[in-house]
Parts: C-alpha cells; structure tokens; sequence
C-alpha cells in the first residue's frame, strides 16, 4: 500500500484514522478467518483501502488478494472501528471498517504471504478474533444483521 507506506514515512508511527473493507464469508454455515502472518492471530479477510477505491471494491480486492476467491457481495454488517489498532512494526491507527456478507462464485481458499493459515469455522468453534472491529462484525453478522449494499459513488474514470 504505497498511501499509507508514503504517509507513513512522513509521520512515522504515530496514530492515524485509516479506512478498511472485509467481509464474512459464509458457506454451510461456518464462517472462513484468516490466521495472519503478522501477528499470527485470528481475524476476518479484509484490508485497507487504496486511494480511488471504494469500500465494496477494496473488500472484493483483499479476498481474492488474500484467499484467491472470487466473492460476491450480499449484504452489508455495518461500520465498525477498530479505536486502537497496533501492528507488529509499531504503526497505530484507529480503523474505520465496512464489513459485508459475501458468498463464493469462484475458486477454493489458498494462502497467500500475509496468511498462515485459512479455516472455515462455526460459530461454537470460533477462535479469538485479533480485532474488536472484526468481532462486531461477526457479532452482527451470527445476530442476523443484514442491510442492503451501500450505493457508493464510484471515482468516474
């Protein structure tokens, strides 16, 4: 992500208000998580945005970036902030996320360089989520949250 590599290299660690996208992934009723390599805990698939992108654009960008699957957005979970996120290398931020229910269309789960691991689980299975923005997003999505696709508007090319 060059943006925040760039803005970074400019104020250094301290705290900033960042944009993300992520989803829950359902399929037989279990929900896949990421096992990231960073700090190699639990937590949903999912990313910053980059510049010119929109929330549903960088959410279906992270997945197949991240797990190589073609995913379709159905509903929208809701914003959900992350007031004290803190990465492996010292960076802070408060993280504004938008989380979506997605379905697969194409393609099987594979790790990339920021996974080690990818699993389907059920809500009974779930292991510790890393971030409080991914467990209100979870929260939401097992209490039946569900609200029509936000109508972004689109950069005009």
């Amino acid at each position: 992500m060059d943006y925040v590599h760039d803005l970074r290299s400019e104020i250094g660690s301290r705290k900033i208000i960042l944009n993300a996208a992520g989803a829950v992934i359902a399929r037989d009723g279990k929900i896949l998580l990421q096992k990231r390599a960073d700090n190699e805990k639990w937590g949903l698939i999912g990313g910053l945005l980059e510049l010119g992108e929109t929330y549903e654009e960088a959410a279906v960008r992270e997945i197949r970036e991240e797990t190589g699957l073609e995913v379709e957005l159905e509903a929208f979970l809701g914003i959900y902030h992350n007031y004290d996120m803190v990465w492996a290398n010292g960076d802070r931020a408060h993280t504004v996320g938008a989380y979506y229910l997605a379905r697969i269309v194409k393609g099987e789960p594979r790790i990339d360089e920021e996974s080690l691991e990818l699993c389907f689980f059920a809500r009974e299975e779930l292991p510790p989520l890393f971030a409080e923005d991914h467990r209100k997003a979870v929260e939401a999505f097992f209490a039946g949250v569900r609200y029509p696709l936000l109508r972004e508007n689109k950069r005009e090319k």
